[in-house]
């Protein structure tokens, strides 16, 4: 029987993760959170139903609500967190030095609230330069999660532009899950919390995913830094 790993991650540090983590716990599952600490505040913005207009980031109507600062230990203690920059600066729409700073200034403070290196990085939109990743690259990092998609998650040819294999709503989630079995053996998927909104559908869809995964005797949870680490053909 074919073996897989499976890895996945979350960004934005947005209010719905606390309902993510308590699902990875009840379920002993892994994830890596994509954190930019300068957009956090000193109070929690809650997410909620409500016009928008006022400056708000909203999805579909849905007012994306913001952790605050103090929470974020507390909240994603025993999981892997990722710089995913300080504001969500994006890579080619600044000046590359303004984004390697942002950057590393997350990294930073994401170490020193955790105590723990931070190996990772996910490109805010998944916008991505040559040169940037070369700097990252250097500075330290060990991986960037873009959002481009492949059936080889070991294929990748730059340890900054690492691609997973689909969006945790991909209507073909299960059978890129047994083709990543029957291939290379690593089955990667990402995304953000709010997406599922308050939908207790949604919720329940991804639910059950986690619970079939961890419930296959095949399937064995990592870190998305552990990728990085496997044998490639």
């Amino acid at each position: 029987m074919a073996k897989v790993k499976v890895a996945q991650c979350w960004d934005d540090g947005v209010c719905t993760d606390i309902r993510v983590t308590d699902i990875l716990r009840k379920y002993n599952a892994k994830a890596t959170f994509n954190l930019n600490p300068g957009a956090h505040g000193v109070t929690r913005t809650p997410s909620s139903w409500a016009r928008l207009g006022d400056g708000s980031w909203g999805f579909h109507g849905f007012r994306v609500g913001k952790l605050a600062a103090g929470e974020l230990r507390e909240i994603y203690d025993g999981f892997e967190v990722a710089s995913h920059c300080w504001r969500h600066e994006n890579a080619g729409d600044n000046p590359d030095d303004v984004f390697f700073k942002a950057a590393m200034d997350g990294r930073k403070y994401l170490e020193d609230l955790f105590q723990r290196p931070c190996h990772g990085f996910a490109w805010p939109c998944g916008k991505t330069t040559p040169h940037t990743a070369d700097m990252l690259r250097d500075a330290g990092f060990e991986y960037g999660r873009t959002t481009q998609y492949t059936t080889d998650v070991l294929s990748y040819k730059h340890p900054m532009l690492l691609n997973s294999n689909c969006h945790f709503q991909d209507r073909n989630f299960f059978n890129l899950y047994q083709a990543a079995k029957e291939g290379c053996g690593v089955f990667y998927f990402w995304g953000h919390s709010y997406e599922m909104l308050d939908c207790e559908g949604l919720w329940n869809q991804y639910e059950q995913k986690i619970k079939f995964i961890s419930e296959d005797p095949d399937a064995e949870w990592i870190d998305v830094i552990d990728i990085m680490h496997l044998p490639r053909k």
